[in-house]
């Protein structure tokens, strides 16, 4: 009577065992479960994620398509409105360029008309409106003595008569010797030229008296007479000592016609001759620092050339440019301080054969062939046929040579 007894549900099922169903049937569930319900792979669920992600993306890609293209057509607007926008500045500054061009040409015709005989009619303007399109204007600069380097020219390199005229119409090249006129206007030497330029009609004849201490004086004055008779692209100085093959200058010139403000020729930089008596001697050498400096680059003086903008300054501003001794120190002191490119150009300063020779044997002829030594061909009235034939490019390459 004193001891107790299990407990019994009403049905007759002790607490104990129904204790015991119930922990059998969990883990009976648990079982089933690990059986039949798997948990999906993680690759699995991250495919499904991104396929979700690209069925989103598609029904708003519409959208996003028509913002990128919206986003190109205005970057392309504008890289568009800048590119008009940099040529026409591009235009306007060449046509200023182009307006102050022909202001100074004006001008330098004006003065020109200043200093001519009374008989010329016509003003500075009306000559510069007249003023033909050409190319180039090559002025062999020459003297009084020179009548036989003159004639040695004429029977090699450089066209007669009619041939003279057909190359300026036909491929706009101005080919003349300069000379100025003697202490006495009128007298012997002047007749002289005026019979000869009466035969030939080859000459450009300038308000300057000849001299050759007056080298750099004339180089102006050829300059600025230049732009007042053509508009050229380029202006060119060659000595009259000079073998001058035609189509391969043509041809090195065409390679630059874009560019404003170009000086070509053979650059150097000699040294500066403080002792008198010398040849090159430099009056001004102080000017230039201490004994034994060289000069700054500058093309030699046997021939050069000058772009319409550079000789157009030279025009406007011929009265205060310095004049050195040598000319062609002058030519590049006047440069000095402006926005030129100087181009070195090896093929206007060859030697004469064999030098040439063997380049015209290799396909490539020089634009301009001299003698270092003499500053020119050495002996040119008996050598520059013999150089025209061993290093000529040809009589009839100026005619197939396009520009």
């Amino acid at each position: 009577m004193g001891l107790s007894r299990p407990h019994k549900a009403g049905n007759g099922v002790s607490t104990r065992w129904v204790s015991f169903f119930c922990i059998a049937s969990f883990f009976l569930g648990v079982l089933v479960i690990n059986r039949f319900w798997a948990v999906p792979d993680s690759d699995k669920m991250d495919e499904e994620v991104s396929s979700v992600e690209k069925h989103q993306s598609k029904a708003l890609h519409p959208i996003d398509d028509c913002e990128k293209k919206d986003a190109i057509v205005r970057a392309g607007d504008i890289l568009s409105q800048v590119s008009q926008t940099h040529d026409v500045i591009m235009t306007l500054d060449k046509t200023i360029s182009s307006l102050e061009m022909q202001l100074a040409a004006a001008r330098a015709a004006k003065v020109n008309d200043d200093v001519r005989s009374p008989m010329v009619t016509k003003s500075g303007s009306e000559q510069f409106k007249e003023r033909p399109k050409v190319f180039f204007v090559m002025g062999i600069i020459t003297a009084f003595s020179s009548r036989k380097r003159r004639d040695s020219i004429r029977e090699t390199w450089m066209p007669r008569g009619e041939e003279l005229r057909k190359l300026e119409k036909e491929k706009g090249i101005i080919m003349r010797f300069v000379i100025g006129h003697s202490a006495t206007p009128g007298g012997v030497l002047d007749r002289a030229v005026d019979a000869e330029d009466e035969q030939h009609k080859d000459f450009l004849r300038l308000n300057h008296i000849e001299g050759y201490h007056e080298l750099s004086s004339k180089t102006q004055v050829y300059f600025s007479t230049a732009v007042s008779k053509w508009d050229a692209d380029f202006y060119i100085k060659v000595d009259d000592d000079v073998h001058i093959n035609l189509g391969m200058v043509g041809s090195t010139l065409a390679r630059h016609r874009s560019k404003p403000r170009v000086y070509i020729g053979c650059m150097k930089s000699g040294p500066v001759l403080a002792q008198k008596g010398v040849k090159y001697h430099e009056p001004e050498y102080w000017k230039f620092g201490e004994e034994g400096n060289k000069y700054f680059r500058h093309a030699t003086g046997q021939i050069y050339v000058i772009s319409k903008d550079l000789a157009t300054y030279i025009s406007v501003n011929r009265h205060i440019l310095h004049k050195f001794a040598n000319e062609d120190v002058s030519l590049g002191s006047w440069f000095i301080g402006l926005d030129v490119e100087h181009i070195d150009d090896r093929s206007l300063c060859c030697g004469t054969p064999p030098d040439c020779e063997w380049k015209a044997q290799a396909g490539n002829p020089c634009a301009a062939s001299f003698d270092w030594s003499c500053s020119g061909i050495c002996k040119s009235v008996e050598r520059m046929e013999e150089v025209h034939q061993r290093c000529g490019e040809g009589d009839e390459a100026i005619w197939h040579t396009s520009f």
